[in-house]
C-alpha cells in the first residue's frame, strides 16, 4: 500500500493498543485464566488478555514485556502472580543479571526486547567484539533464548552496574565506568538511551534531560549525546550531527510530508531494535495466514515477495510497514475487517492486515487486475482514474510472482 501518498499516515504504531470492548451480549463465556500461557501462533498480548478477561497493561506489566515486545509461538507468559520488579511507565523493564561465565567465556541467554548493543554494554565489552565473538554483523537478528558469547574465553567480563527498576542507572556509579563520567558520545547501531546511561555510569533522566529527549525519543547511528557530569550538568555543548534518516523522504518520484517521514522513521527504528523473523520464516508466516483466511497462498506471497521480499523490517517514506508494506490508515481499515485490532510492526498481524484488504479488494472490484491494482493505487483512485502506468506494471508483476509461487 506505498503508493497511497494522499492517504499516508503519521502514526507510531503501538502494540498494545487493541480494544477488548465487546458488547456484553455478544461475549462468550470466559475461560479462567491459568497461571501460565504457551503463545500460540497468531496470539498477541491483548487477544490474550481478552480471552482471559485480563487487563492488556498488566499482563505486559506482569511479564516485563513492552508495549512493541514481539512475541514468538511457544514462548511462555505469566497471567497471574507478580511480576519480577515493578516498571515505570513508559521506561524498559530492567534486564536480570546475567549467568555465571561457563567454561570458555561468558554467555548471555537473550530476552524478549534485548538488542546486542544493550547486551554488550550491560557487560562492559565493545559491540564489534560481541559481533566477532558471535560470528555476527550489524544486520544479524536475535531472538529470546538465544546464547549470545559476551567474553571471549577465561573468566567473564565484569557486568555494568544493575539498572533499578525502570531503566534507571544505579545511584551508585559502577566501579569502573566503560567511558568518561563527562563528555560526548556518538551513537552506535543497537545502542539504547538507558545501555549508554548505564555505561557511562549515569542515570537515564539526568542523560535525557542533558539532552533535551523524551523517553520516546529515537536515537540514530552518528548522533552525538552530552553525557552529564557528576553535577547532572553536560560538558560543553556539542553541534548537532547530521545524521543520514534511517528512511528517505522520497520514493519514485513522490516526496512525503515531514511528519509523514518521521514517524516511517520511528516506525523503522523500532523494528531495528526488535527481532523479527527470517525472510524464510516470514513467507510461511503469509502462506499459512492467507491458507486460514481463505485466500491463495500464491497470490498472498506474490505482494509479499513485491512489496518487501518478506522484510519485516521494510518501512517506506509513505510509513508503510512490514512485510506486506500497509500504511496506518489501510491497517486501521484491516482492523475493522478483522474484527480486531492489529499491530503493523507484529509479524502474524502484519501478514493479517496485508492478507485481509486483499480478500476485501478481490471480493469487492469488478475483476482481479481491477483487485490487484487496488492494492498499489488504491481503489478508489483506480475506479476514479483508471490504472496508471506504474499500477499497470505493478499489476503485471503481481500476476508473474504468482506463477512462481504456484
Amino acid at each position: 500500500m506505498k503508493a497511497q501518498a494522499a492517504t499516508a499516515s503519521a502514526t507510531v504504531i503501538p502494540a498494545a493498543s487493541v480494544s477488548t470492548a465487546i458488547p456484553s451480549a455478544f461475549k462468550p463465556a470466559q475461560p479462567s485464566a491459568p497461571a501460565e500461557y504457551t503463545i500460540a501462533r497468531g496470539d498477541t498480548i491483548s487477544a490474550i488478555a481478552g480471552k482471559f478477561g485480563l487487563n492488556t497493561a498488566e499482563v505486559l506489566k506482569l511479564n516485563n514485556l513492552q508495549a512493541n515486545t514481539i512475541i514468538y509461538p511457544g514462548q511462555k507468559i505469566k497471567l497471574s502472580g507478580s511480576a519480577a520488579a515493578p516498571a515505570a511507565p513508559s521506561a524498559a523493564p530492567a534486564p536480570a543479571a546475567p549467568a555465571a561465565a561457563p567454561a570458555g567465556g561468558a554467555t548471555y541467554t537473550v530476552k524478549p526486547g534485548d538488542t546486542l548493543g544493550a547486551i554488550a554494554a550491560r557487560h562492559n565489552v565493545g559491540l564489534a567484539d560481541v559481533f566477532s565473538w558471535n560470528n555476527l554483523n550489524m544486520r544479524s537478528v536475535i531472538y529470546p533464548g538465544q546464547k549470545i558469547k559476551v567474553g571471549a574465553g577465561g573468566a567473564a567480563p565484569a557486568p555494568a552496574a544493575a539498572p533499578v527498576p525502570g531503566g534507571l542507572a544505579s545511584t551508585s556509579a559502577p566501579a569502573a565506568p566503560a567511558a568518561p563520567a563527562s563528555g560526548s558520545y556518538t551513537v552506535k547501531a543497537g545502542d539504547t538511551l538507558s545501555a549508554i546511561a548505564s555505561r557511562h555510569g549515569v542515570k537515564l533522566s539526568e542523560l535525557l534531560s542533558a539532552n533535551r529527549l523524551g523517553m520516546t525519543s529515537v536515537i540514530y547511528p552518528g548522533n552525538k549525546l552530552a553525557i552529564p557530569g557528576a553535577n547532572g550538568q553536560p560538558a560543553a555543548p556539542q553541534p548537532a550531527a547530521s545524521v543520514t534518516p534511517l528512511v528517505p523522504s522520497s520514493f519514485l518520484g513522490f516526496s512525503y510530508p515531514a511528519a509523514v517521514v518521521s514517524s516511517a522513521n520511528e516506525n523503522k527504528a523500532l523494528l531495528n531494535a526488535s527481532p523479527v523473523p527470517s525472510r524464510a520464516e516470514m513467507r510461511n508466516i503469509v502462506a499459512d495466514t492467507a491458507r486460514r483466511m481463505g485466500v491463495e497462498p500464491s497470490l498472498a506471497l506474490a505482494f509479499a515477495h513485491q512489496e518487501s521480499g518478506f522484510d519485516q523490517r521494510a518501512v517506506s517514506p509513505a510509513n508503510a510497514i512490514g512485510t506486506m508494506q500497509v500504511i496506518p490508515t489501510s491497517g486501521q481499515w484491516a482492523s475493522d475487517l478483522v474484527g480486531r485490532k492489529l499491530n503493523l510492526l507484529d509479524p502474524y498481524d502484519n501478514a493479517t492486515a496485508g492478507v485481509a484488504i486483499i480478500r476485501q479488494l478481490l471480493a469487492t472490484s469488478k475483476d482481479r487486475d481491477t483487485a490487484i491494482a487496488g492494492y498499489y493505487q488504491g481503489q478508489y483512485s483506480v475506479s476514479k482514474y483508471g490504472m496508471y502506468d506504474d499500477t499497470k506494471a505493478y499489476v503485471a508483476a503481481i500476476k508473474a510472482h504468482q506463477k512462481n509461487f504456484g
